[in-house]
């Protein structure tokens, strides 16, 4: 079946956020497994209008992201604590805010998942490189969240 731009780049936006893509050969076999036939070339100029980034995960591999994550769907418990369990390394919090740190360059992926996820005690979040802030609620306190993040991403509270 052949999918038009806008529906390829919506397809590729959602293998990026759902899965580890390390290749173009990969998404492409992804999206043939989609029923959508395309080829290398066509996959690599969508990465390009899409802004796609290539960021380092745990075990030094790199793997496609969108650093803008096009749309504002929701992302689901499971995709969550993949992203968390795959890039935040460390912990740390101070009264109600709480520090992630994530590899070089990956910080936005994991930020865009938590503004986009179910957790209902964080305020908003800010990304830098690998430093992200999360604003918990001050109810909640940053403490409870620390906690609830640490165990999400599987790494002791620092």
């Amino acid at each position: 079946m052949a999918l038009n731009r806008t529906q390829r780049h919506f397809k590729i936006v959602n293998l990026l956020a759902e899965n580890v893509v390390t290749s173009q050969t990969q998404l492409v076999e992804m999206l043939n497994e989609l029923g959508a036939e395309v080829t290398q070339a066509t996959v690599s100029r969508d990465l390009d209008e899409l802004g796609a980034i290539k960021i380092r995960l745990k075990g030094n591999v790199s793997a496609y992201a969108i650093p803008d994550n096009i749309g504002t769907t929701q992302v689901s418990d499971d995709h969550l604590s993949r992203v968390l369990g795959d890039w935040v390394g460390e912990v740390k919090v101070s009264y109600n805010l709480v520090i992630l740190k994530t590899p070089p360059g990956s910080a936005h992926v994991v930020a865009s998942a938590l503004d986009r996820s179910n957790l209902a005690h964080i305020v908003g979040t800010v990304a830098g490189d690998d430093t992200i802030l999360v604003v918990a609620d001050e109810n909640y306190g940053g403490l409870n969240l620390a906690r609830d993040l640490a165990k999400l991403s599987q790494v002791e509270l620092g």
